[in-house]
């Protein structure tokens, strides 16, 4: 891909990620992007790998591998992870995953970092990480049944989508709404306007 978009002169913008949700998030700042093209790299957590190291590592190689396929554009590529002290929450593929996920955070806060990377169409990546702290009330067996049975956990980090229905049983939360459902709203416009994708 190369050249600026001929209706604004700005270049083309490439999404790195298949995720819905950061798909809608960017249409908040009145963006869609030119293409959409998942990284598809192994997320695995290295041997003794921190959470923020982590988080910050798979948004930096996502967009290194999606902007080599894309000269001239810029590419946003972002990660989301939940993290119990130093222990990071796998994605719920299954309703085991899902379960084991919602009994570790029910009663407790847990911190939701997302990181971004930016790579502008002449290659210079920059990066940010914004960082939340969410409190979950307490949840029965019940509320918990109610929830799997949802299928809203599926494919989500920490096992749960705050902009759902499991957003009634947050206390309170500290940070960023956006940055908890993928895409960090305030750093995603300040590093695209950087960019030139933004006015």
């Amino acid at each position: 891909m190369n050249g600026a978009s001929p209706a604004t002169g700005r270049p083309p913008l490439v999404l790195a990620s298949a995720s819905p949700r950061r798909l809608d998030l960017l249409g908040r700042l009145g963006l869609s992007p030119c293409a959409i093209d998942p990284a598809d790299i192994d997320e695995s957590v290295r041997k003794g790998e921190l959470p923020e190291p982590h988080v910050a590592r798979l948004a930096a190689e996502k967009a290194g591998v999606v902007a080599a396929r894309h000269a001239g554009a810029v590419v946003l590529a972002a990660d989301t992870l939940v993290a119990v002290g130093r222990r990071i929450l796998p994605k719920a593929e299954d309703e085991a995953t899902a379960r084991a996920c919602l009994r570790l955070i029910a009663g407790r806060r847990h911190k939701v970092l997302t990181a971004l990377t930016v790579v502008d169409a002449k290659g210079v990546a920059r990066h940010r990480l914004s960082r939340s702290t969410v409190r979950v009330a307490p949840l029965s067996a019940a509320d918990i049944d109610a929830y799997v049975a949802s299928g809203e956990w599926h494919g989500k980090a920490g096992g749960y989508a705050i902009q759902g229905r499991f957003e009634a049983h947050v206390a309170w939360m500290e940070g960023s709404f956006s940055g908890v459902m993928g895409l960090p709203l305030f750093d995603a416009r300040a590093m695209l306007k950087t960019a030139g994708i933004l006015g």
